[in-house]
């Protein structure tokens, strides 16, 4: 029973690397609506292993390193192929000219820069009521949202067929995720009002932008998280 207790939210992580691995095969082979599926999971996964490790008071330093080790490839390799993906059409063209390499390979940054905030993260004390940089979970959430809604109605065509702001992005999203910004956290430190306009502001927002965008909006929550977590700056600590 005790193993069974010790042991049950390491099941949940590896459930997520599971579903990041399905995800990120899917993907390469062009079926983006299961890697959408798989992408949802993870992110269920992440958030109850989590939540069952500290229920069950199974928290471990295994249980930590297994989290970074799942979320690499569901919150890092994947949102980096998925800019390789969109990066595909263009070949060794930028610009008009032609590189000598293929410039697809330029959206696994985003991978790597993951790996690095990862690895960041789990050495940094400070991020309990706060992220410091904009999560994996995030970016993957923004990057491949606007991937799905170009894929799904032609949504965001101005970036996706742009080969320069896609570049763009990625150099962007890869800064975010090692950047100083402090990010809101869904963790309550108290129960006071004037404590959670954060993230109430965060809540009502996203909320009201997925009403009226529906699928499209769901990379618009994600910039507005980004741009609500600047303005309360001062106020999360």
């Amino acid at each position: 029973m005790n193993f069974i207790k010790n042991n049950l939210a390491n099941a949940i992580t590896l459930g997520n690397l599971f579903s990041g691995c399905v995800g990120a095969i899917h993907l390469i082979l062009g079926d983006y609506q299961t890697t959408a599926i798989c992408i949802i999971l993870s992110l269920i996964l992440d958030f109850f292993d989590g939540f069952v490790a500290r229920a069950l008071k199974a928290n471990s330093n295994l249980g930590v390193q297994l989290d970074s080790l799942a979320d690499m490839v569901s919150f890092g390799l994947l949102p980096g192929l998925t800019l390789y993906a969109a990066l595909e059409p263009f070949g060794k063209m930028f610009l008009g000219t032609e590189l000598p390499f293929e410039i697809k390979y330029l959206g696994l940054f985003v991978t790597l820069f993951s790996c690095l905030r990862l690895a960041i993260f789990n050495l940094d004390e400070d991020q309990k009521y706060y992220f410091k940089g904009l999560n994996t979970p995030s970016n993957t959430i923004l990057i491949f949202g606007l991937y799905y809604a170009f894929k799904e109605n032609q949504s965001f065509e101005f970036l996706m067929n742009n080969e320069v702001l896609l570049i763009i992005l990625t150099l962007l999203c890869s800064w975010l995720l090692i950047s100083p910004i402090k990010m809101i956290a869904m963790k309550f430190k108290s129960m006071k009002l004037q404590d959670n306009y954060p993230k109430l502001a965060l809540l009502i927002g996203s909320v009201i932008i997925l009403i009226i965008f529906k699928t499209v909006g769901i990379p618009m929550v994600i910039i507005y998280y980004i741009l609500i977590s600047i303005i309360f700056q001062k106020q999360l600590n």
